[in-house]
């Protein structure tokens, strides 16, 4: 159950609601910045703030405003370390992270009905402060604290990720199902009429037939969006990968083997493209892992495009201090 969800249905049950929110982490904190959860007035709850010791200590520390009836907003620091003699969060894992305790009560209840029912054509963004939880009509910054009164944090909700699949193969197949299940929006192109793993594709939003001599017009990618090539052969991924190069993606990939990809990007040296561009390439895509068959050779796309992903902060920008 989605998180917004579970407190919408506690507060129509006349429970009242603690959210917790991760506002900001630094160093190796397991709970990373829009981590939430939300604990309710019956002892239930619902997400995570990154596990352990410390997010069964603030769980807790929830259960007893609950009960003192403390309704009024409040934000905790906790080290995970041994150094700071107060606000040890029990861990050693080293870092630090900001926590929000953020009271709900029946009065929010159009408002967190609101964030449930965000979607990718009714995007909502919302806004929590000292003042509580509000929606604001678009997001004007990430996060500041200055002092425990004054403080904002903003976020986009049910923020999907975009990735661009160029080719329809098996690879293709299993990959789109490994990004559908980490709840990317996934479209997936191919240039073959009735090719039957685009058909049997259950798993891509957005399934588009394409002349890949032009794909650059179909291909409609933002500047946080992810893209990877692996059509049928060498010569389209290469037709491909010549329209797309220089453009602004967050990732953009290419399947292939070693001697492929070199001998691929020595052509496009040789015909102008310039190495600073080239090496902006994931390929060959994938962190090694020995892959041997098709959805291997998928995990191991995932994995790198997931170590990309976690640069992206909760809002949908990119966090520059981690992708420099």
């Amino acid at each position: 159950m989605q998180i917004w969800e579970f407190i919408r249905q506690k507060l129509i049950a006349s429970q009242k609601v603690i959210l917790l929110c991760v506002l900001e982490s630094k160093g190796s904190s397991p709970g990373r910045r829009g981590f939430k959860m939300a604990v309710s007035s019956d002892d239930d709850f619902s997400g995570t703030i990154g596990g352990g010791i410390m997010e069964f200590k603030l769980v807790e520390k929830a259960k007893s405003l609950l009960q003192d009836d403390n309704m009024a907003v409040s934000v905790m620091e906790q080290f995970h370390d041994k150094e700071h003699a107060a606000q040890q969060s029990g861990m050693i894992c080293s870092g630090s992270q900001k926590i929000a305790f953020i009271p709900l009560s029946s009065a929010d209840i159009h408002t967190i009905k609101t964030l449930k029912d965000s979607n990718a054509e009714s995007q909502q963004f919302f806004k929590i402060s000292p003042n509580g939880i509000e929606i604001i009509a678009e997001l004007k910054s990430e996060f500041f604290y200055k002092t425990s009164e004054e403080w904002q944090y903003q976020e986009a909700v049910n923020h999907r990720s975009v990735i661009h699949i160029i080719g329809g193969g098996h690879v293709s197949l299993a990959l789109s199902e490994l990004m559908h299940m980490l709840g990317f929006y996934v479209h997936v192109y191919d240039d073959r009429i009735d090719l039957n793993t685009l058909e049997e594709n259950i798993f891509a939003d957005e399934k588009h037939l394409v002349d890949y001599g032009a794909i650059e017009n179909y291909l409609k990618a933002t500047p946080s969006d992810f893209v990877v090539i692996m059509t049928i052969g060498y010569r389209t991924d290469k037709l491909v990968l010549k329209q797309l190069l220089g453009k602004s993606f967050y990732y953009l990939g290419m399947l292939g083997s070693e001697n492929k990809i070199k001998k691929l990007f020595e052509e496009l040296k040789e015909e102008g493209f310039d190495d600073n561009i080239l090496s902006k390439v994931f390929a060959p895509i994938g962190i090694n892992i020995f892959s041997q068959t098709t959805k291997e050779i998928a995990v191991s796309i995932v994995a790198e495009i997931i170590r990309e992903k976690n640069k992206i902060l909760p809002s949908g920008r990119i966090n520059k201090e981690s992708n420099p």
